[in-house]
């Protein structure tokens, strides 16, 4: 079992949080709307809708599995060829048994669908790689949308850290339902007011606690930050103004290291801001898209 430390580095910069407690089922749900592709060692759910000339691809965050996307899921679909998936151990894709690369499974699901080009739009961890999904794949990346997203090769501060394993505490002892209620009640993930989207986090959560007590093996790679210069793809970098100031920090990182990226900041939101405002998420993405669809 990982250290706390290393449970709380999880949530952004590698993928789902690993508690200190008895193993959770590791086979999740295996109905649903979607279908199955195998990767190198394992299997990734997936769904898509729409059948628009732009293909779209959403990656969830290091919190909670795809399905955090379905209120803006509907908005997609009128416009675009949309996909959204389960990165390992997140809700109905198994968990890792072995090493494996974040960026690899991505590439399969994508050739699997036979998907030349898309729009990357990935949250938190998921923005982490899309960012370096962009630097290995750079010629199947048609527009990249980052929201509150962080970069490999930027440190946290204490202040990041320790709210992490403050959060995480109840999970030495597993008690996996208040460590659950911790982070849905975190202000930096939902902004303060917003209770309906709390309620709908923790439900999230609860109904698939491996989002946040799975295994991981996933590889580390190349640090991202000191090639943004690299990305020539049209750019958009979207935080809320009530996330934790790292998220600000390595959003700015990104800004100044990303040619021509344009920077967002939505007000009255926190970190999980398409589960906070919905249509105005949409609504900034989408006009981003097709901004920067030639």
């Amino acid at each position: 079992m990982r250290t706390v430390l290393a449970m709380v580095l999880c949530l952004f910069s590698l993928s789902g949080l690993q508690a200190q407690m008895q193993p959770a089922p590791k086979t999740p749900q295996t109905s649903g709307p979607g279908s199955f592709v195998e990767v190198e060692g394992g299997t990734l759910y997936y769904e898509e809708c729409g059948s628009g000339p732009q293909t779209v691809i959403f990656i969830h965050d290091g919190i909670a599995h795809s399905a955090i996307w379905d209120d803006i899921w509907p908005a997609f679909c009128k416009q675009f060829h949309t996909i959204r998936y389960d990165r390992r151990g997140y809700g109905r894709s198994p968990e890792a048994t072995t090493g494996y690369y974040e960026v690899e499974d991505l590439a399969v699901l994508l050739r699997h669908l036979k998907v030349a080009r898309a729009a990357v739009v990935g949250s938190s961890h998921g923005g982490s790689v899309s960012i370096d999904f962009t630097l290995q794949y750079p010629q199947m990346v048609q527009q990249l949308a980052l929201i509150g997203a962080v970069v490999s090769g930027l440190p946290y501060s204490d202040h990041f850290l320790n709210r992490g394993m403050q959060n995480s505490k109840p999970f030495e002892k597993n008690d996996v339902n208040a460590g659950l209620t911790n982070w849905a009640n975190d202000k930096y993930l939902i902004a303060p007011g917003h209770d309906a989207a709390r309620k709908r986090l923790l439900e999230l959560l609860k109904s698939n606690p491996q989002d946040m007590t799975h295994n991981d093996y996933a590889r580390s790679t190349q640090p991202a930050l000191p090639r943004l210069s690299e990305i020539r793809v049209p750019t958009l970098i979207l935080t809320g103004d009530a996330d934790i100031p790292d998220v600000h920090a390595h959003a700015g990182a990104i800004e100044a290291g990303i040619h021509g990226s344009r920077r967002v900041v939505l007000s009255d939101a926190g970190h999980l801001m398409y589960l906070e405002k919905p249509e105005e998420f949409g609504k900034i993405v989408i006009g981003f898209i097709h901004a920067n669809s030639n």
